[in-house]
């Protein structure tokens, strides 16, 4: 299972770096990078799950394992918040906010009926 996992892996970071080295991406090649991206991020972390949720597996590992994979994880988790703080900002800048108010609002408005 875990050669398979890796072989993916690997392939995965080959279409990453296709990804990141393409020239001139118009806005959707972006968008469908990010998909991509967020997708392998998704893989990835359901993979880590499965095995920190295994005793089994978990138990194969040393303290100083563990405490390099917690050291590891943590630091890319916090990265990963802080610029999604950013992100989460940069679209309230452009009008998300309003936006998102105006589907609740719309899903929240009651229905009329005329009778003639």
């Amino acid at each position: 299972m875990s050669e398979r996992w890796t072989d993916v892996s690997e392939k995965i970071l080959e279409q990453l770096k296709q990804l990141e080295e393409a020239k001139n991406k118009d806005r959707l090649e972006l968008v469908r990078s990010m998909r991509f991206v967020l997708r392998a991020l998704e893989m990835s972390l359901v993979g880590w799950k499965q095995w920190v949720n295994n005793p089994d597996i978990m138990t194969k590992f040393s303290q100083e394992d563990l405490v390099t994979m917690n050291k590891k994880l943590s630091e890319f988790t916090r990265s990963f918040i802080q610029y999604d703080i950013e992100a989460t900002k940069l679209g309230a800048q452009k009008g998300l906010k309003a936006v998102e108010k105006a589907k609740r609002k719309k899903r929240l408005k009651p229905k009329t009926s005329y009778v003639a």
